[in-house]
């Protein structure tokens, strides 16, 4: 069940609240995956995203510095691919978004993005956008270790919400040729069904009208 975008409110915590909710926090990963507090009150840690991605994403495949060139690839995430990035607790949701885009090398423009959270309540599932400025390592720190009770999601923006001109010309013409692609598989798909399903009604009004 997705929710409207709520403010997660960031509670003032002392360094010595930190350490402590750390060393829970620690104490109950099971993935080795611990948070580090520095010297300076500043912690890092990890978090985990699943890649919901609807559209294509455009990954820049060659070496060239050059965006929009020869070099760049579109192509859909396999489904359920999720990615981990460590980060400390001053970096802000549109930062990790960007990280996230550095790291498959995507020169899709961050503003086509939102960072999600998904948790329980009561048995049921939430998902509610986070707004660009709250800090995922917070939240992953106050959740605790496990998915289930927190995990993000990166996801397009709603199709109400897409800033088409965020998208570059070349862009919007290679979404047109991989949709007249789908459209032509899924249209070749139609036509060897109703085909395979002609024939045998073919053969079966053959047997019925077959002279004895």
């Amino acid at each position: 069940q997705d929710v409207e975008k709520e403010r997660e409110p960031h509670v003032y915590l002392s360094k010595e609240e930190v350490k402590e909710k750390i060393q829970s926090y620690n104490s109950s990963v099971t993935d080795k995956l611990k948070m580090t507090l520095n010297a300076d009150g500043i912690y890092t840690g990890f978090i985990k995203v699943q890649l919901e991605l609807c559209r294509p994403i455009t990954v820049q495949s060659g070496q060239g510095s050059c965006a929009h060139n020869k070099n760049e690839t579109a192509f859909y995430l396999p489904e359920g691919c999720v990615n981990t990035l460590h980060i400390s607790s001053t970096n802000t949701v549109q930062e990790v978004i960007e990280a996230l885009l550095r790291k498959f090398v995507v020169v899709d423009n961050p503003a086509k993005f939102a960072l999600y959270k998904r948790c329980h309540k009561e048995d049921q599932v939430y998902t509610c956008k986070l707004s660009d400025r709250e800090r995922p390592l917070y939240l992953r720190l106050v959740a605790g270790p496990k998915t289930e009770m927190l995990s993000f999601v990166l996801r397009e923006h709603e199709t109400g919400e897409v800033m088409w001109e965020a998208f570059t010309i070349p862009e919007l013409q290679n979404f047109l040729r991989i949709l007249d692609k789908e459209e032509n598989e899924q249209l070749q798909v139609l036509k060897k069904r109703y085909a395979a399903y002609r024939d045998k009604l073919e053969e079966a009004l053959g047997g019925v009208w077959k002279p004895g």
